[in-house]
């Protein structure tokens, strides 16, 4: 029987769950905590977890409370992902001994991370089968090496997970332009790249325009393509608190999901029993890609009710007249059939915001993972825009982060596409000219790689092999490269999927205490709302041998250029404050970095937000005009949207269960509607190939999916990520961003011999 048998055997579907949180996580919270951690490391862990002076949690980036906070200020995922790091189980040169990397390939995802903490620093020697222990220095040494023997510095990337901090980022970002390039991909472009592409064009600034306040004083809350059940547990919390105040939700998602239909608050005695609150007021379960026509229509019937602030539109933007013209034309019977709603949906949607004051707008990946994603984002931006919903307390754009400090390190430089302003700075700060041109995203490392012109890739944190679309074609890349080097917490499918040389440096967790250069050492993170704080974690390490990401950067930079910039990377591992000097000097709006985190943090300066004032190339915030496109598919065909399920935090995989969708002990689900079953003549429970068509005429399978009947739109189906990721075209992105379209996918079902 193979493993994809042994999983169908053990899989088990029940109904969805009709809320989100409750008793239930929280016994599940702690039973999987004191199991993995033992119980006085749970204490320690999860009583520090997002509190002043704490650590900030790795499961998103939700912001924190600027006042009183809840002895228990975490979620489910939250406390999932601190066991996850805190794990008592090692993995060290024992089990490298025991287990060759072609035995390791053949293992899941979710066994590679279960087994434990990384614990050595090893190398897989060029035509080696294992990975073997290597010293820290005869390892950096290696890493030098190879960067400094490269023919163009071009030849390297520097790719980063959204969890690594700001001072790590930041001398990442150092270490890559002193050697000369500008590739650094990072998990932004596999996620927000699109909402970033649509607000500098649109408002000047790539980030939200709200505060956690702002959220908690509106009187309508959007939230669009986005499940904050599994994804952002934490903010349930915000959403119940406005909706006590007197808000309403509306919900645009293709899938009715718990976290939107009622939150059973833990840190209540209500949500404890079972007497939670009702979120959304109204869910338009819309088709997939649908988003662009309904926000043109409900533009269109706003200005039909006469609502517009014309003061605000006036003196604070331009494009205004183009914009109206082009939304007056919207066709009705081209909306409805990219959206799959009533009309009477649309209107009323529309009449919620007609009549509402404060209006926030939020969205995440089920937006900005399809073609014309920025084009959507900039259309939330126009209707924003029209009612004067930027820059206004209870009101703005909340595009909501996934990974804990993805913001900060774009804040920080890692940027494949660096505005001038920091690179001058940075010139100006160490005393060597930085490159100009552009580097390489995410998709295009695995390009560069692919065709074999880039031979080093570096990553800190993160699961690229996993994480990217195309799955084969990436490791194909990877396994190419002269050299891999992983800076790791967990073995992961990256390490297995290695260059011809191939390194792995362990690093510090978030919870776990560092003493680099002898000193207690905090951290900062940026969370999804611009607000900059230090975290410090207490416990103790997994191993001895384990180093800070700081440290571990530093000493890779050290081994490559000696003295060849007049740059203190020994400082700078030493005393992180050093850091955040520099910080200071080069990111705009870090003016007195160290003195402000000492002080308890700060709010990065938006001028959206804080004087509605937009630095755009017009100084003004710019109404945009898109084509309104209806994507069509062929008969027999299916559109598949890869997703999350709530045992997991992106490419990491806790558990084999997905309580709020049904699932039990099993991934390998595709969710598909009843009358797709009937169109197509599959029956429930049904085992099938997964092969998607994109234009290359390559095709891509994932094998051996059983089907679910689940309530979700005609011609849309759904099923987890990373098992999915096979199955998007390298070359599927997003206009203007470069996103893979990982919510739209062609595929068609085929029958199992």
């Amino acid at each position: 029987m193979t493993s994809f048998e042994e999983e169908d055997a053990r899989l088990s579907v029940g109904p969805p769950a009709d809320h989100a949180a409750g008793l239930q996580a929280v016994r599940l919270s702690l039973t999987n905590a004191v199991r993995k951690m033992g119980v006085r490391k749970t204490v320690r862990n999860l009583r520090a977890l997002n509190q002043h002076d704490g650590v900030d949690c790795m499961s998103c980036a939700w912001p924190d409370p600027q006042g009183h906070r809840h002895t228990a200020e975490f979620c489910e995922n939250g406390a999932k992902a601190v066991s996850w790091e805190g794990q008592r189980d090692t993995v060290g040169p024992e089990f490298f001994a025991r287990h060759s990397i072609a035995d390791l390939a053949g293992q899941t995802d979710h066994w590679l991370e279960k087994q434990g903490r990384l614990t050595h620093p090893m190398v897989r020697r060029d035509g080696g089968t294992h990975y073997e222990p290597i010293s820290w220095d005869d390892a950096f040494a290696l890493a030098g090496s190879h960067l400094r023997g490269l023919d163009s510095p071009h030849q390297a990337a520097f790719y980063t997970s959204g969890r690594a901090s700001n001072e790590a980022a930041f001398v990442y970002q150092l270490l890559a332009r002193a050697l000369g390039t500008n590739n650094l991909p990072d998990c932004s472009n596999l996620c927000h790249e699109s909402t970033g592409s649509a607000l500098m064009r649109t408002i000047g600034v790539g980030k939200g325009s709200v505060t956690l306040e702002d959220l908690q004083q509106a009187d309508l809350i959007v939230v669009s393509g986005q499940n904050p059940g599994t994804n952002h547990p934490r903010m349930l919390t915000a959403l119940e608190i406005a909706k006590r105040d007197g808000a309403k939700i509306l919900a645009i998602n293709p899938l009715s999901e718990a976290g939107l239909t009622r939150f059973d608050n833990p840190q209540q005695v209500r949500g404890l029993t079972g007497h939670g609150t009702v979120l959304a007021d109204r869910l338009l379960r819309i088709r997939f890609n649908g988003d662009l026509a309904l926000w043109q229509a409900i533009g269109h019937l706003l200005l039909e009710r006469g609502v517009a602030d014309k003061d605000f539109i006036g003196t604070s933007t331009v494009g205004f007249e183009a914009w109206a013209e082009h939304v007056s034309r919207v066709d009705r019977d081209q909306v409805l059939a990219a959206t799959g709603l009533e009309w009477a949906e649309i209107e009323a949607a529309a009449d919620m915001l007609a009549s509402a004051q404060r209006v926030v707008h939020c969205w995440a990946m089920g937006i900005t993972q399809h073609r014309n994603a920025v084009a959507t984002i900039k259309e939330f931006v126009n209707v924003a825009l029209l009612q004067g919903m930027i820059g206004k307390p209870g009101a703005g754009l909340c595009p909501v982060r996934g990974h804990s400090n993805v913001q900060g390190d774009r804040s920080m430089g890692i940027w494949e596409k660096p505005p001038a302003i920091f690179l001058d700075r940075l010139r100006d700060e160490f005393g060597f000219e930085p490159p100009r041109e552009h580097g390489h995203d995410a998709v295009d490392t695995v390009k560069a790689f692919r065709d074999g012109h880039a031979s080093v890739f570096v990553a800190l944190g993160g699961n690229f092999v996993a994480a990217m679309p195309d799955t084969e074609v990436t490791a194909a890349s990877m396994r190419g490269a002269a050299l891999t080097v992983q800076i790791s917490t967990k073995l992961n499918r990256s390490h297995v999927e290695a260059g011809h040389t191939a390194l792995i440096l362990p690093t510090l967790g978030r919870t776990e205490e560092d003493l680099t250069g002898g000193r207690v050492q905090r951290i900062t993170v940026e969370d999804s709302m611009s607000a900059v704080h230090a975290s410090r974690g207490r416990s103790t390490p997994a191993g001895p041998l384990l180093r800070s990401e700081v440290d571990i950067v530093c000493g890779i930079a050290a081994a490559t250029f000696g003295d060849r910039h007049d740059i203190p990377w020994d400082g700078f591992a030493a005393d992180y404050d050093q850091i955040r000097e520099r910080i200071g000097r080069v990111v705009p709006g870090c003016d007195d970095y160290p003195a402000k985190i000492r002080d308890g943090g700060f709010t990065m300066p938006h001028p959206p937000r804080d004087s509605r004032t937009f630095p755009t190339l017009e100084g003004k915030a710019v109404f945009t005009v898109s084509p309104l496109q209806v994507m069509t598919i062929p008969p027999g065909r299916l559109i598949l949207q890869s997703l999350r399920s709530h045992d997991q935090f992106n490419t990491t995989i806790y558990g084999l269960d997905d309580r709020y969708r049904g699932i039990k002990q099993g991934r390998r689900v595709v969710f598909i509607s009843a009358a797709d079953l009937a169109d197509l003549g599959f029956d429930d429970g049904d085992i099938v190939n997964l092969v998607s068509e994109w234009d290359d005429g390559v095709e891509r399978r994932a094998d051996r999916f059983r089907l679910v009947t689940y309530d979700t739109p005609k011609g849309c189906v759904a099923a987890y990520y990373p098992e999915t990721n096979p199955l998007v075209p390298l070359d599927s992105q997003a206009e203007e961003s470069g996103t893979p379209t990982s919510k739209w996918v062609q595929i068609r079902l085929e029958r199992t011999a």
